[in-house]
């Protein structure tokens, strides 16, 4: 952290940043405003923006914001990842990946310099149309992290493969709380009821598939007696990855 002006202090964050949920009591903020131009900044980083969060009372208010490369960026990344792989290039692997522990679009590419670059411009932004009213509050910039959320229907398409977890507005089978391997994205006809701060697009009638067997259930889940689940996208609270380590 550093400071950056009276109001606001700045912070490129660690790469991995562990995404944490709002809290209550902040502020008011222009949240849509802050979000539209944040992607903005981004984008002129070549970056996207995943998420963004204000959290913390008064005094302590935290505004974060969580950032990956864009596909171009990320495409890049997997062709180095692969060329490393195949023993055309030097570069060392994780042995996460090199053992498919670690799927590589877990990775979002991001770097030290991106989130400062990211953060100093996007602070002026702020501050220029002063999107943060009241007094001071930092600043952070971060990647999702391996344990990143699940928001939009993109995520969930793009992240078939993975282990998640899954929390419902209604209760499955008496349960509210999944894990599994994620199996696919599917659509479903007629269109499902959609619920407010569901996924957007879930109004689409879209269900997601999990395997259960891929992980070891809590008791609530094995009574279910069952090894896969499907829940409808717009059934969907929160939802995240969770890390294969």
């Amino acid at each position: 952290m550093y400071e950056r002006s009276p109001r606001r202090e700045m912070g490129a964050g660690c790469p991995l940043g562990r995404a944490a949920r709002w809290g209550e009591g902040t502020m008011a903020v222009k949240l849509e405003a802050i979000r539209s131009a944040a992607a903005r900044v981004a984008a002129s980083h070549g970056l996207d923006l995943v998420d963004i969060e204000f959290i913390g009372p008064a005094k302590e208010r935290t505004l974060r914001v969580f950032l990956e490369k864009n596909a171009e960026g990320r495409a890049q990344l997997k062709a180095a990842i692969a060329a490393a792989a195949a023993g055309k290039s030097a570069e060392r692997l994780p042995e996460r990946l090199v053992e498919g522990r670690l799927s590589v679009e877990q990775l979002s590419g991001i770097t030290h310099e991106d989130c400062a670059a990211f953060s100093r411009d996007f602070g002026v932004l702020l501050d220029v149309e002063d999107l943060v009213p009241g007094a001071q509050y930092t600043l952070e910039a971060s990647s999702p992290g391996l344990d990143r959320k699940l928001s939009r229907r993109e995520d969930f398409q793009r992240f078939v493969g993975n282990l998640v977890k899954v929390q419902t507005f209604e209760p499955i089978r008496n349960n509210r709380h999944w894990q599994g391997r994620l199996v696919a994205l599917s659509q479903v006809s007629p269109p499902r009821r959609t619920r407010p701060g569901a996924p957007a697009g879930s109004e689409n009638g879209e269900i997601v598939t999990l395997d259960l067997a891929a992980v070891k259930q809590n008791s609530k889940s094995r009574k279910t007696g069952v090894n896969t689940v499907e829940i409808a996208l717009g059934n969907i609270e929160k939802a995240q990855l969770v890390p294969e380590i």
